[in-house]
Parts: structure tokens; C-alpha cells; sequence
């Protein structure tokens, strides 16, 4: 039986700024007897003159796709940055193809590089790719002694992290500016993120961060404090949003739906839980959807797909949910709804606040069983001279699996 990787149209080689020169005798050879080779104008200038078709990979990166499926049947080279599948191209384009189509040829990445000019471990760095993604997704990692790589897009981009990094507190933090690894124009510089002053940081470029300063870190704990999200007061408030989340009990991988989401806040720490985890937040309010969207950005968490629109009349649309969290919008109608479109086993959470939600999630609690629980908070309060309790409103909390 042949060996499928034999029949392999597309090689996939990962480039280093040494050319040729880091190139292994089987990314030579692919390279020899290519048709095509497909690469970023950087990637291609790397390589002395081929004697095969060379393409420019166009911007943005995902209209290189359809032209590179075009060449399907011949022998074709895409070059790639270091290793391809670490935050590279190669995990954009493999979905594309069918098993045996492919090969990929990896070189070290440009993290594993940093690491080794850093002397740090590479298991206990947060690594990260922001060449399209906004420097809010720091917000999480910024915890003062923790180290981040960061892949960035140009030196422009080095110098609105250190400003980002300075504005939420983290000023003092040591950046690591790393130019060109493992090529003649490598360069390392140190400066603190305020004041970094630099004008001449060459693409590719990484930064090397150990977080410092007196900026607010993001707990790693459920029920994060009120005042990280902005709200108009419609906000699962903090030990309801804990007990809230140990009810839904998010795992890797899993698709929550928020249902009446407010500020966000369920679904932005549903995402804080686990960078593979994701969250379909629904809200009526046009405002408070708008909100939400800002909150997630702010929390490093942009990916919350906020939907206007109200419950059940505007369940989402695509995957079918692991949990369902309902802060709003309570009615027999929407139980029913889920009832009829979920599968069993999906998790279900609700809160209610009114007599008439109270009674509601009792009677169905009658039905279909599950947990009821009533959560009574007191706050300490002035009273006179002294101090009293005064008391929230009670929260009635139904879990289940449907």
C-alpha cells in the first residue's frame, strides 16, 4: 500500500530568517522539484532564484487559499514562518484539504527562538499571536511576575503594547524587543514599557514580557469583581455570578448560550474559564449589547458572539449549546422552546429574582427535577452609629440537565 504522504501535492515548509541555510535536505528537495511555490514576498526573498513559478501570497492571508487550491495536482511549496502549525499558516489552510494531501516540514518557531535567547521555559510562558488580534487579549495573562511572547505585527504594533501595557498599570513591565531571530539581522533590545522609545524595530518581531506594576490582575477564580464590567446596574451580581458558574460548570471546548446576558459578565468569565471555550451571548437591548461587546474586548475575551434579539423568538442559530444560562428574560415560553430544541444532557442554569419567576422555576423544578436553590446575601451596612445588615434580594436558582 502506497504511503500517503507520498501522494502529498502540497509541502508546507517552515522558513527561518537563515534562507536556505536552515532548510533541511527535505525541504531542499520539495523545493527542487516544486512546479509552484506559493509565500509572503518576505518568505520568497529568503530563497535564492528558483527555477519553478513563484506566487506572492496576497493580503489578507485567507484570499490565498482559493489560489492555492487552484494548483491542486501539481507539486506545490507553501512557505511558512517557522513552525506552521504554532500560531502559523498551516492550521488556516490544512481544514482545506483532504488526508494525504499534505506534508508540512516545520523549523523552530519564532516562540521557541525567544525562549532560548530569553533563558526562559517555554511550558511556563504564555505564548501568544497578536499580528490580527487585538493587545486586549493580554488582559487576562497580566499578572505581575508572569512572562508572555507575543508575535506582533510590526514596530508600530511593539509601540501600542507598551502604551497598552503602561495605561492599565503594567508600566513597569520589562519588554524584550527580539528582530529577525535567527537571521544576519537579529537584534535584541530591553526597555521598560514606558519607556520604550524605539523607532526602528524591523519586522518579524517578537516581545518578550515579564508583567510588573501595581495594575489590576484579573482573578483566576469565578466571580470576578463588579467594577471590571460596565454596567447600567443590569449585572449578575458577584457571588450570584460565582455559584452561577459552578452551576453551569464550564470544560474545555464547550459552547455556552447566555440568555438575557446584560453586561456580558456570565459569558466573559463562561471564556475567561478556557481559551478553547466559547459563548453565544443574547440581548434584547441594543445598548447593552453594544456593552457587552465592550466589556469582553476590555477582559481579553472579543470572541463572546453578542446577537441582539429576545428569547425564545431569537434562540441562536448554528451549534447546538453544552449549557444554558437564562439572566433574563424568564418565561414559560423560553423553557418550553429550549425543551423542544436541545438535546438531553445540556446544562441548564436560570435565576429569578420576582415572585412570578420564583413560582415559575419551582413548578418546572416539579417537573423535571434538577436543583432549587435560594440564595439569601446580606451586606454590612450603617446603622446609626453602629452597623447593620441589610439585606439583598433573594435569588431563586434552578439547575438541571435537560
Amino acid at each position: 500500500m502506497a504511503n500517503p504522504v507520498s501522494m502529498a501535492w502540497l509541502t508546507i515548509i517552515g522558513i527561518g530568517e537563515d534562507g536556505m541555510d536552515g532548510l533541511p535536505s527535505v525541504s531542499r528537495a520539495a523545493l527542487a522539484q516544486a512546479d509552484l511555490v506559493m509565500g509572503a514576498p518576505r518568505h520568497l526573498a529568503l530563497l535564492p532564484p528558483l527555477t519553478c513559478r513563484t506566487v506572492e501570497w496576497p493580503v489578507p492571508f485567507a484570499d490565498g487559499i482559493p489560489r492555492l487550491l487552484e494548483h491542486r495536482g501539481q507539486r506545490v511549496v507553501m512557505l511558512a514562518s517557522g513552525d506552521p502549525f504554532w500560531f502559523g499558516a498551516a492550521s488556516s489552510v490544512i481544514p482545506h484539504l483532504e488526508p494525504g494531501e499534505w506534508i508540512v516540514h516545520p523549523a523552530p518557531s519564532t516562540f521557541a527562538l525567544a525562549a532560548a535567547r530569553l533563558g526562559w521555559a517555554l511550558q511556563d510562558t504564555n505564548c501568544l499571536g497578536l499580528h490580527a488580534a487585538p493587545l486586549q487579549r493580554l488582559r487576562p495573562h497580566l499578572v505581575p511576575r508572569r512572562r508572555l511572547i507575543v508575535l506582533l505585527r510590526d514596530g508600530g504594533a511593539v509601540q501600542a503594547l507598551a502604551h497598552y501595557l503602561a495605561e492599565r498599570g503594567f508600566g513597569a513591565s520589562a519588554l524584550h524587543v527580539l528582530e529577525a531571530l535567527g537571521g544576519p539581522r537579529e537584534r535584541l533590545r530591553h526597555a521598560s514599557a514606558s519607556d520604550l522609545a524605539f523607532d526602528d524595530i524591523a519586522h518579524p518581531v517578537a516581545v518578550g514580557i515579564t508583567v510588573a506594576g501595581a495594575g489590576e490582575a484579573i482573578p483566576a477564580a469565578s466571580g470576578l469583581p463588579d467594577d471590571l464590567f460596565a454596567s447600567d446596574g443590569q449585572i449578575t451580581k458577584r457571588p450570584i455570578r460565582a455559584l452561577s458558574l459552578s452551576a453551569l460548570a464550564p470544560r474545555a471546548g464547550e459552547l455556552l448560550w447566555d440568555i438575557g446576558a446584560g453586561s456580558g459578565s456570565i459569558g466573559i468569565e463562561w471564556l475567561l474559564a478556557h481559551p478553547a471555550n466559547r459563548a453565544v451571548a443574547l440581548e434584547a437591548d441594543p445598548v447593552r449589547a453594544a456593552r457587552a461587546r465592550d466589556n469582553a474586548l476590555a477582559l481579553g475575551v472579543e470572541r463572546l458572539d453578542v446577537q441582539q434579539g429576545r428569547a425564545p423568538e431569537s434562540l441562536p442559530n448554528g451549534p447546538v449549546p453544552d449549557a444554558v444560562f437564562i439572566g433574563g428574560g424568564l418565561s414559560e415560553g423560553l423553557l418550553d422552546a429550549l425543551w423542544r430544541r436541545l438535546p438531553g444532557g445540556t446544562r441548564l442554569v436560570a435565576n429569578a429574582v420576582t415572585l412570578e419567576s420564583e413560582a415559575l422555576l419551582a413548578r418546572w423544578h416539579g417537573v423535571k427535577g434538577g436543583s432549587l436553590l435560594r440564595i439569601e446575601l446580606a451586606d454590612a451596612a450603617p446603622l446609626a452609629s453602629r452597623h447593620g445588615w441589610k439585606s439583598r434580594y433573594p435569588v431563586v436558582q434552578w439547575s438541571v440537565a435537560l
